[in-house]
């Protein structure tokens, strides 16, 4: 906690600085690099003449002419070898009848990932000579991608879901269980999204989702009890078996699909219809309650913490901790938002990647996060070091500021605004031309319509908005604009990390699940592991609130995230079936997952549903067999199980 504490802590905002500025450096050099931008999926269609000069750079005619008669020798001899680019691709490292890897690639551009960037192109052209340097900067856009995923759903995403749920005047427990899972999951849920649909790799969005909700019911379940196996923390048994149980029947469904190796559009929303229902029952809770005395029932503790809590500051000592979170109906309208459900919350598992967190700048004292990475009246003073960390951010900030609408007090500038709807509809146009079975002619009818309606909405932002404070009418269609340009650039940001991750793969020669199973994983379960030993450290609420949301949060990221991921398989091929990518490692997952879940369900009401070690030694040893297990079955040490 320590370490994260001085990354994330206001008064250090050096390391923030020179880790912005080394990632601007390293887009610098992805941008201006010539292959790259040549290779860029916007460009593509302009580029396929010139793309065959480009290599000529750095070969002599001798060279092309040959890899040119070795191509026809192939396509000539083996059709089929050329068909499929899977056995194509697989001669990458041994690249028989070419020069070096980078000749393999030029002539086989399909291999490359998907992505933005072509990254296997630049390690193995660009940094031929200096793959050290190759595997530094790789590895610290690796890093980037995931900040910059996890800074855009804390920074972004999430206000435009508090704002949004204020708007729609949403009662606490179902912004609870609808949009502030959303908010906490959308890195797990959008990199799912993006490998089933964006580079086709399946199997890496299952293991990914998987992977993760293994390492948060296991590592961190696990180090959560032995934080608090001292303090005697009670946990409600009605919360946890009804979450437990939907968990285990979500589990059970999925292994059911994975047997059958292909779903439907009606299969996919049957699978995100068990959340619904799930959200339903939390839901229908808090009216029960309210109404427990008239019913003369007994309702289950919600799942959100209740007026008087630890986490509700600004509820004075006379109100019962079992007042109700809806205030009673007024003439006004229907019930509002109360301080019980903070700013704080709707970032909870992804704060560590803030902005304003960090800077304090939009966090009064009672809204404070728990884990105190905001000190009494600490502000960052201006000065020339804080200044030219601001600099160094420009490059990752400033793309999102121009495409994203935002209506945030703290940080409104009108010029940004105004700009946010002018480029949003721009970028919007560019992303759907980049797609493939796109015409020239579509393209720019798509670009001239991008171009009027993006003049005509910056125009009216002009003209409805004042310098010193965000609009006050219209405000919806703001923060829906906010909201879907998010998802766009999570859906970018996540694209571009997955196809990370299979060009890793391909330099080590590991499979790209595994790599989903573990960096990815841990990479997306970073914030969970934080946020959930910080809040349980508070104890009473805190620790409820922290193991609730080990079990909820993984539950909605594999039946929303992965749900969605195939219904939108699904929707792509009906009226034909969508085949879900065939793992047989995924079952032993799945497996893992459902003993971490029993050994829980088992040896917490042994003790009285107090947290205890036993109970985190447990589910920490589970995990650490079953990471060894994985990566034995990867490289082949249990042949019956590879």
């Amino acid at each position: 906690m320590s370490a994260v504490h001085f990354l994330c802590s206001s008064k250090n905002p050096k390391f923030r600085g020179i880790f912005n500025g080394l990632c601007a450096l390293i887009l610098f050099v992805f941008f201006f690099d010539r292959s790259e931008i040549l290779n860029n999926p916007l460009l593509k269609k302009a580029s396929f003449l010139s793309k065959g000069k480009s290599i000529n750079n750095g070969f002599t005619q001798f060279t092309l002419v040959q890899r040119h008669l070795i191509e026809e020798d192939v396509s000539k001899g083996n059709e089929s070898l050329s068909s499929t680019s899977t056995v194509l691709c697989s001669g990458l490292h041994n690249h028989i009848g070419y020069a070096d890897q980078c000749d393999f690639l030029r002539a086989n551009p399909s291999c490359s990932p998907d992505g933005f960037f072509d990254y296997l192109t630049f390690f193995y052209c660009s940094c031929r000579d200096f793959k050290i340097l190759g595997y530094m900067i790789l590895g610290v856009w690796l890093v980037a991608l995931f900040y910059l995923l996890g800074n855009t759903a804390a920074d972004y995403f999430c206000c435009s879901l508090e704002k949004l749920s204020k708007l729609l005047r949403l009662p606490p427990t179902l912004a609870g269980v609808t949009l502030l899972p959303l908010g906490n999951g959308a890195p797990d849920v959008f990199a799912s999204i993006a490998a089933f649909v964006g580079s086709d790799k399946g199997e890496v969005g299952l293991n990914s989702v998987l992977g993760g909700a293994v390492f948060v019911t296991s590592v961190v379940v696990g180090i959560v009890s032995l934080c608090v196996a001292d303090m005697e923390v009670k946990l409600d048994k009605k919360c946890f078996i009804r979450d437990l149980s939907f968990f285990l029947f979500s589990l059970v469904s999925l292994m059911v699909i994975l047997m059958v190796g292909e779903v439907t559009v009606r299969v996919a929303v049957a699978f995100v219809s068990i959340y619904v229902v799930y959200a339903f029952l939390v839901a229908a809770n808090v009216i029960l309650r309210k109404h427990a005395k008239r019913f003369k029932i007994e309702a289950i503790t919600p799942l959100l913490p209740m007026q008087g809590s630890v986490f509700s500051p600004s509820v004075g000592e006379d109100v019962p901790i079992h007042s109700p979170l809806i205030e009673s109906d007024s003439e006004d309208g229907p019930p509002r938002l109360l301080n019980s459900l903070p700013q704080w919350m709707w970032a909870s598992n992804v704060a560590i990647y803030s902005n304003h967190f960090a800077r304090g700048s939009s966090v009064q004292d009672d809204d404070r996060p728990p884990w105190g990475w905001i000190e009494d009246g600490a502000e960052v003073e201006s000065s020339l070091c804080n200044k030219f960390t601001s600099l160094l951010e420009i490059p990752l900030t400033v793309p999102r500021k121009l495409t994203i609408p935002s209506v945030e007090e703290d940080t409104w500038s009108k010029a940004y605004a105004v700009a946010s709807v002018t480029l949003a509809p721009l970028l919007l146009a560019s992303l759907w031309s980049s797609q493939e079975n796109v015409s020239p002619q579509a393209c720019g009818v798509a670009y001239f319509i991008s171009i009027a309606i993006g003049s005509a909405l910056g125009f009216f932002a002009y003209k409805n908005t004042e310098p010193d404070h965000p609009p006050r009418r219209f405000l919806i269609p703001w923060v829906l604009g906010g909201f879907i340009m998010s998802i766009v650039w999570f859906y970018m940001i996540a694209n571009e990390l997955v196809a990370l991750l299979v060009t890793f793969g391909e330099i080590y020669g590991i499979n790209p699940s595994i790599l989903a199973l573990t960096v990815l994983a841990w990479g997306n379960s970073m914030g969970d592991l934080v946020s959930n030993i910080a809040l349980s450290m508070n104890g009473g609420d805190g620790v409820q609130i922290a193991l609730s949301g080990c079990y909820a949060g993984p539950m909605f990221n594999t039946l929303v995230g992965l749900g969605m991921s195939m219904l939108l398989g699904a929707w792509s091929k009906s009226p034909d079936t969508y085949m879900v990518p065939e793992d047989k490692s995924l079952f032993y997952t799945l497996g893992f997952l459902v003993l971490g879940l029993v050994w829980a369900m088992v040896m917490l009401p042994r003790n009285n549903m107090q947290p205890n070690k036993t109970l985190g030694i447990g589910l920490i040893a589970l995990y650490l067999i079953f990471v060894t297990f994985r990566l034995s079955c990867a490289m082949g040490f249990i042949p019956w199980a590879a």
